[in-house]
């Protein structure tokens, strides 16, 4: 794997164990990654509750149909997904499923201006317009736009006050840029050019990003004090994972830029870039590709993740999740435990790409370097509405040249800069 992060703060400090997605889970979990030979084929494995703390009926027939879908690829559960509730700015943000990692990581920044979301949300919803076959997907392009405009032009004074002080001169000049693209992007329109909407679109939600990014103005809560010695990445960062794509005659190699979320994950992501920049995963085998999910991050050897040279022993996180509405993460246990049952997380599993951390089924806090990236998208795993969220530790999501995940092979490398943001 080869790496490149950048981020806004970044504390190196500790690790964890990880969790095998079948769904993803460590060696005796929930989806779990036991070491069966050198080759380390990764394989369904329920339990028998020897392991762990006891678990419930339930639980035992969760884990089950779990399993039952990993091996056989046909989901078996129809209605266990609760319908989350909206978020509170569900009136901007409502519609179909966020699917795009980009439009994910922009509505997971820690900050409330609803002026600046009114003009980010059309020009999100260009990527449904889209979706109508020919021409007749400008009229709704152009309804977008039209409306990204006028939210603009009516509130870019409060978009303006909401930006950090130290970088209003940086966002105001990008609000000129947007406009600009926007009047751009109407052009386009007129001229019926189908083809060139969704650069210009890309270009546009850039600005946006950046504007948006302008507005946190340092780390928004205290990590709790138990965790303040562990690697801790305080903003952003962004690494560049490059590994060999199988059975694709005009690409060899693949390189996928993964964004890591410490905002919402700071101790999860911080332990993933602290192993980056100790080269933990360089040369290491992808463990396991089976459509469901892609996993690597079993060292070789009989330990399962990443040993602290400190200590001497296997280092692990807790889990870790973030939940809409919630100004800091909740630790240590799952949504289901706390009984949040139809809360929503910041960062789910919506887009093909997700990456989180694989850890022991019943062992919340067993995350240590196993990491997995979601590929599938089934009646287990539904956009919005699913299992996993709130159950595994959710820390980024690759942004670039994803559609190649389900096609990699062999080892990867992670490129040695970290850009951090």
């Amino acid at each position: 794997m080869v790496a490149i992060i950048s981020c806004n703060s970044y504390s190196p400090l500790a690790a964890s164990k990880w969790i095998n997605p079948t769904l993803p889970t460590k060696a005796s979990t929930f989806l779990t990654t036991p070491k069966y030979n050198s080759h380390k084929h990764v394989q369904c494995q329920l339990q028998n509750g020897q392991k762990g703390r006891p678990f419930s009926l339930k639980e035992c027939a969760i884990s089950i149909i779990l399993a039952a879908e990993l091996i056989t690829g046909i989901p078996s559960l129809d209605a266990y997904a609760a319908n989350p509730p909206l978020p509170d700015l569900s009136v901007l943000i409502s519609g179909p499923p966020i699917k795009d990692p980009g439009a994910l990581l922009r509505y997971a920044l820690p900050i409330n201006n609803k002026a600046v979301r009114e003009v980010q949300k059309p020009l999100e919803d260009i990527s449904e317009s889209l979706k109508i076959a020919g021409v007749k997907a400008l009229d709704s392009v152009e309804r977008n736009v039209r409306q990204a405009s006028r939210a603009l032009k009516q509130g870019k004074t409060l978009i303006i006050s909401g930006l950090a002080e130290a970088k209003k001169d940086r966002g105001a000049e990008l609000l000129d840029k947007l406009e600009v693209g926007m009047e751009e992007l109407q052009r386009i329109v007129e001229d019926r050019n189908r083809d060139a909407v969704a650069p210009k679109q890309k270009e546009l939600l850039q600005y946006i990003g950046d504007v948006e990014e302008d507005m946190v103005d340092g780390f928004p809560y205290e990590v709790p004090e138990e965790y303040k010695n562990m690697p801790l990445l305080k903003g952003r960062a962004a690494v560049d994972m490059k590994v060999k794509v199988k059975d694709n005659p005009n690409l060899e190699e693949c390189v996928f830029r993964i964004v890591l979320d410490g905002y919402n994950a700071p101790v999860t992501a911080g332990n993933f870039v602290d192993l980056v920049q100790r080269h933990f995963y360089d040369g290491m085998e992808i463990q396991r590709v089976d459509g469901f999910v892609v996993q690597t991050g079993d060292p070789d050897g009989p330990a399962e993740g990443f040993i602290d040279p400190s200590t001497e022993k296997t280092r692990t996180i807790p889990l870790e999740i973030m939940v809409d509405g919630e100004k800091a993460p909740v630790y240590e246990a799952t949504l289901e435990e706390l009984g949040l049952y139809k809360a929503q997380t910041k960062l789910p599993f919506n887009a093909f790409g997700t990456m989180a951390m694989a850890r022991e089924e019943f062992e919340n806090n067993s995350a240590s370097s196993q990491i997995f990236w979601l590929l599938k998208e089934s009646e287990l795993t539904p956009s919005n509405a699913n299992i996993l969220d709130g159950r595994y530790a959710v820390f980024g999501y690759v942004t670039e040249n994803e559609d190649f995940l389900a096609d990699v092979k062999g080892r990867f490398g992670i490129l040695p800069q970290l850009v951090f943001f």
